[in-house]
């Protein structure tokens, strides 16, 4: 994949760049690091011109960076006109100052901005504010658009998915891809939309037009990256990871993913260790009905509950003698059963002891139960991990954080990526995972 070809348009020069133009030179500044510095530089070296066009075009510049509340100060002082207004709506908007960023969107059209573009991001800001309502009525005013547009579909596409009505936005992404087939948005869109129902196969055809474009869509890339590597394609999801970090090599989540991928490729599935793992658990799980003990001795493990091998090992002599009629003839053939199996009472106890203090293991008393019980799906996790965390069959912050990093690790396809993703959550609510230190 090669980077987009320079635009070779001065941002800073006399005349400021057409709409379009600026638009060509953002895409460009944001496809590399370096193309990102270079422009910040240039940036640095005009920011304290003065003027009316100075303002606007370093207020623009500002914006491109992502520096949005210096952007709306700077474009303040800028001449009036419609590029003014519609990058001062931008930041406003990226604020989340959206009462502000409608004015400026309706008054660039007294400037002679495009009124369809216009009412389109108006319905996006309304969208960002949760305003469906506000942005529905936006988007009827357009509706003389519909199979003329791409970015009607997209927009309208938008709004039905934050509003739950998953099929209706796919129907309207297809529409936008008929009209505008390399539409970068929408098939973004079509391709999440297509992993999340679990049609991975779709998502993956999307995910690579994006790919195949001349645009480094880093999102796109490590999306893909990550279907790969749950077909086990782990070289194909390295070709994506590598793409982005020729171009980001600081990327952060690239580079915890390219790890993740190299240790995926040098796992060792050893065969004969799992095998005999699977007989041990078979054993444990024997009834205990299936041996020969004394009628007492029966008795007295139905009345505690005790079902199966595991079960002992799971109580100690103690215990097995604080039970009423249980003595020592019946623990010795207790224990004389479980030696002829290589194992001896408590074994798991012990198990659980060497691995953590027992005080480790208990849940502080004054955690907030509501807070506990509320399901994973609630901290709005990377499709990623969430699968991770369904495999594991883990449902509640309560299960959650009983779990050790290590146990999380010890899942198929979970890396450092998705750990780090998940402690942040869980740590903006006060919580961790289990710490065996």
């Amino acid at each position: 994949m090669e980077p987009i070809t320079e635009p070779e348009i001065d941002l800073f020069a006399n005349d400021l760049p057409s709409m379009e133009e600026i638009q060509k030179l953002s895409e460009f500044v944001h496809s590399s690091e370096s193309n990102l510095l270079n422009f910040s530089e240039q940036l640095e070296e005009n920011i304290s011109r003065g003027g009316q066009k100075a303002s606007l075009s370093t207020g623009i510049g500002l914006f491109i960076v992502g520096k949005n509340a210096e952007a709306a100060k700077k474009l303040a002082k800028g001449a009036d006109c419609k590029e003014k207004f519609i990058y001062m709506a931008f930041a406003l908007r990226r604020m989340g100052k959206f009462d502000e960023s409608i004015e400026n969107f309706e008054r660039s059209i007294d400037y002679g901005a495009d009124k369809l573009d216009t009412t389109l991001e108006k319905a996006a800001t309304y969208r960002h504010a949760s305003n469906f309502e506000a942005a529905a009525k936006e988007l009827k005013t357009c509706s003389n658009f519909e199979n003329v547009s791409a970015e009607y579909h997209c927009q309208l596409a938008q709004l039905q998915e934050a509003q739950g009505l998953y099929e209706e936005a796919m129907d309207n992404y297809k529409a936008a891809l008929e009209l505008s087939p390399n539409h970068q948005r929408a098939l973004f869109h079509m391709a999440y939309r297509c992993d999340l129902s679990g049609d991975e196969d779709a998502a993956i055809d999307y995910y690579r037009q994006i790919a195949s474009g001349s645009q480094v869509y880093v999102s796109a890339l490590l999306n893909l990256a990550v279907l790969y590597e749950d077909h086990e394609e782990l070289n194909k999801a390295s070709q994506c990871v590598d793409t982005v970090l020729e171009f980001h090599p600081n990327h952060q989540r690239a580079l915890l993913f390219s790890k993740d991928i190299e240790s995926a490729k040098t796992m060792f599935y050893d065969e004969e260790k799992e095998e005999k793992k699977t007989r041990k658990n078979q054993i444990l799980e024997t009834p205990i009905s299936d041996f020969e003990l004394s009628v007492r001795s029966r008795n007295c493990l139905r009345k505690m509950n005790i079902i199966t091998l595991s079960d002992l090992l799971n109580i100690s002599e103690a215990e097995l003698l604080s039970y009423k009629n249980f003595g020592e003839t019946s623990l010795r053939e207790i224990k004389a059963l479980l030696e002829t199996k290589g194992l001896h009472l408590g074994m798991a106890l012990e198990e659980k002891l060497s691995q953590a203090d027992i005080s480790d293991l208990s849940i502080s008393e004054d955690k907030d139960e509501q807070l506990l019980s509320k399901s994973i799906d609630d901290l709005q996790l990377s499709v990623r991990a969430r699968k991770c965390l369904q495999k594991l069959e883990l449902r509640t912050l309560d299960d959650l954080i009983r779990r050790t990093e290590a146990e999380l690790l010890g899942c198929k396809n979970f890396g450092v990526t998705s750990l780090n993703e998940i402690t942040k959550a869980i740590g903006n609510l006060g919580l961790s995972l289990r710490s065996l230190d």
